[in-house]
């Protein structure tokens, strides 16, 4: 039996990836080792998406190949690797590029063929040619595509991504068991000017309603009591079917399956967040009343210069209903500064609606110029260092709102998720990315949690970004 192992880089739309594989892997005979040492076969499932990404994608992947049976250009062999296989984004990304740049590299797989990794295992390997990666990832774009050889095209399956996994897909849960991804739909049709996603992962794609249904129950069945509903555009799930179906009717679907459990929303483009849908997160007992928006800036000027279909006003006014219609709701929202063009003018208005505190949860990110996109070649580029002290002065004021409104958490009751012997999650924490509940109690009282269990906790105070509870 072959041992096979798997790194999974970026978001959860990549881990769900990453799942399938191991799960058709598994089904396939293949024994799945957490230690890369042991393992016959690595699998490098990398983000290609900025240049953080894509470095962190390289390092990975020249760390791996340090588990190769024989010796590679850049160092001695140290493990039992025979095929190291690396996937998503990054070769989806620089096909014509990597398989001179990483020639320890056996295999690269595309977005849209992941499907196929246990036919593919078979491949010859390619040539080997000792170049240096990290530095040349970061020069991607400044040259020419260059003409592919035959042995070049023999490492590769990289097509346009139209594959999308079934409930019938063999799947591995890599997470939790009582936390998972549901996989909603791929790819995006959206034009941000600052993205390369759509070129990376292809067009939008929704799943059918049944099929997503019945996935639903397998999971749940499994031991899920939390539904992470994911996708590049989970609002505007539905579009491409032309049957009727929304987000608002598949979340009713979800929330009527027998069981105790949650159902959280990520992923929700602004302007595709329709009255329907709010009425659902409403009535919906089992639908987390959270959301993750990500709004990106507030000023008219940079939502145009990125190509986004909404502007300030209809950024404000989206949050203000989600806020009226809900009072508890929870809001996450993801923004970027230094976008070229972005004044100090531009930056204040963003940092003012960021202190008037609407948003729970915030991460700022920097922008980064990636070849391919609009936003690239737009004149107006910030330099790093201001970029940097403008994120930083976001998660500053931000650090004070969620402050804030933890505050206000104080002395509620509330349902929480056990996680583990001292720690938990409410609906308000969505798994990775928000904070968590520290659960205050005795040895005995510690003896008698479940974990991947509901259970209700009083809050009694916060830590930072998280929280401090008490079971009741």
């Amino acid at each position: 039996m072959k041992t096979v192992g798997l790194i999974s880089l970026g978001c959860p739309k990549n881990l769900v990836d990453s799942e399938v594989m191991l799960g058709l892997l598994e089904k396939a005979g293949y024994k799945i080792v957490q230690n890369p040492a042991e393992a016959e076969i690595l699998i490098v499932n990398t983000c290609g998406f900025i240049e953080d990404a894509k470095k962190e994608s390289v390092d990975t992947i020249l760390e791996m190949s340090g588990y190769k049976a024989t010796p590679t250009p850049r160092g001695e062999a140290k493990g039992k690797c025979k095929k190291l296989i690396v996937t998503g984004c990054l070769p989806q990304r620089y096909k014509s590029e990597l398989a001179k740049l990483l020639p320890e590299v056996d295999l690269f797989i595309g977005t849209g063929e992941y499907h196929k990794i246990v036919e593919l295992l078979c491949h010859p390997e390619q040539p080997k040619e000792a170049k240096d990666p990290v530095n040349a990832i970061k020069r991607m774009g400044s040259f020419g595509r260059r003409p592919q050889d035959d042995r070049e095209l023999a490492m590769q399956t990289i097509n346009t991504p139209q594959y999308i996994h079934n409930a019938t897909t063999p799947r591995k849960i890599a997470t939790a068991k009582h936390a998972v991804y549901l996989k909603i739909a791929e790819g995006c049709f959206h034009g941000c000017s600052f993205c390369i996603i759509p070129k990376l992962r292809g067009k939008f794609r929704s799943r059918s309603m049944d099929d997503i249904a019945v996935e639903a129950k397998m999971l749940i069945d499994n031991g899920a009591k939390e539904l992470n509903l994911i996708a590049q555009d989970t609002t505007s799930y539905g579009v491409d079917l032309k049957d009727g179906s929304n987000l608002a009717k598949l979340i009713e679907r979800i929330n009527n399956l027998k069981s105790d459990f949650w159902i959280r929303i990520m992923y929700a483009y602004p302007t595709s967040i329709t009255d329907e849908f709010i009425s659902a997160v409403q009535k919906l007992p089992k639908v987390c009343r959270y959301l993750d928006i990500p709004i990106q800036h507030v000023s008219d000027k940079i939502l145009s210069a990125m190509r986004r279909k909404e502007n300030g006003n209809d950024v404000r006014k989206i949050v203000a209903k989600l806020r009226t219609k809900m009072p508890d709701i929870t809001l996450r929202t993801s923004l970027i500064v230094g976008f070229p063009g972005e004044t100090k003018k531009e930056f204040m208005e963003l940092l003012s609606f960021v202190r008037e505190g609407h948003f729970n949860h915030l991460g700022a990110f920097t922008y980064s110029q990636e070849e391919g996109t609009y936003a690239a070649k737009l004149s107006g580029q910030v330099p790093k260092k201001v970029k940097e002290e403008r994120r930083n002065a976001i998660m500053e004021a931000q650090a004070k709102v969620a402050r804030r409104r933890n505050k206000g958490l104080v002395g509620k009751k509330l349902k929480i998720l056990i996680e583990g012997e001292n720690a938990g999650r409410i609906t308000g924490q969505a798994p990775e990315i928000d904070g968590i509940t520290f659960i205050e109690q005795s040895k005995s009282e510690a003896q008698k949690i479940k974990v991947g269990e509901f259970s209700s906790c009083v809050i009694t105070g916060i830590k930072g970004y998280d929280l401090k509870g008490k079971l009741c």
